[in-house]
């Protein structure tokens, strides 16, 4: 089997629904048990093929790859993986889909809590897949991380990433308005979810990701507005808050923390764009 004949239609079936091409790369490696840059390493694709009676198995079981793409299925479902900075996630239906946009996030933060004094507490309001809570768990090993999130089927991934993964991260399968009465922390991040009831959104997010993970009440802001209360019950004084939000909220989540938190700042994510805020318990 030559990869590239293989490859050549895929691309094209795809580029003709408005797909990225590289979605035909990374469902082959996945098929293929490779990554996606040993598709171009002879050897380790013979010997991926071995797992295969003939090719016409792989290619039927690639066409059907193929048709759950062009069903609008995240990729990231259909192989189970998900990256993040350093970190692979295993993800499925019931999560919500790590972004990559927030990765500067994660140097805010670890850059602050190196700067702490001895173990510095952390925790994760709305956790989902773990990405946050990982990345920081694995990052500041001074750190002592607690994953907080509600729903079950998250719980279910977070879970399986804290295991797959190895870190530290303690979870705590409770709504943030009633998690971990009478705790105090040094840091708080959240990714809650914030978008407006009626913002119409592309059909693999609309029609695959979960809902609870996404919309935030009719302009966004009512369920972020729960996860700023609860970070305000949590943090110390002179904590760190950070939120991510949509790219037109940074004001009204200026307004919103203004009340019980100073040196409100918005920061752009990696695409240059309003993405998250942070902001200082008073």
């Amino acid at each position: 089997m030559i990869v590239r004949d293989v490859l050549k239609p895929a691309k094209k079936e795809l580029a003709s629904a408005g797909f990225e091409e590289v979605d035909a790369e990374h469902l082959l490696a996945h098929l293929l048990g490779l990554s996606r840059m040993d598709l171009h390493n002879p050897i380790r694709v013979e010997n991926a093929l071995k797992n295969f009676d003939e090719s016409a198995e792989l290619l039927e079981d690639y066409d059907q790859l193929i048709k759950r793409r062009l069903k609008h299925e995240p990729v990231q479902y259909i192989t189970g993986l998900a990256y993040f900075g350093d970190l692979t996630l295993q993800v499925g239906p019931g999560v919500l889909i790590p972004r990559p946009e927030t990765e500067l996030m994660i140097e805010r933060i670890v850059e602050h809590l190196d700067n702490l004094d001895g173990i510095a507490s952390v925790i994760d309001l709305g956790a989902g897949a773990g990405s946050l809570a990982l990345a920081i768990a694995t990052q500041s090993p001074q750190s002592r991380v607690i994953a907080v999130e509600v729903d079950p089927e998250a719980v279910y991934w977070l879970r399986k990433n804290i295991e797959a993964i190895g870190a530290e991260v303690r979870v705590v399968a409770e709504d943030v308005d009633t998690a971990l009465q009478g705790v105090k922390a040094d840091l708080i991040i959240a990714n809650p979810p914030y978008v407006p009831s009626e913002e119409v959104l592309p059909a693999e997010v609309k029609d695959f990701e979960p809902h609870i993970a996404l919309f935030g009440g009719p302009d966004g802001m009512d369920i972020p507005k729960r996860f700023y209360r609860a970070a305000a019950r949590l943090l110390k004084s002179e904590g760190l808050f950070v939120t991510e939000h949509g790219e037109e909220q940074g004001p009204a989540v200026a307004k919103a923390l203004s009340e019980n938190f100073h040196e409100i700042k918005l920061h752009n994510d990696l695409t240059n764009r309003p993405r998250w805020t942070t902001a200082t318990r008073n």
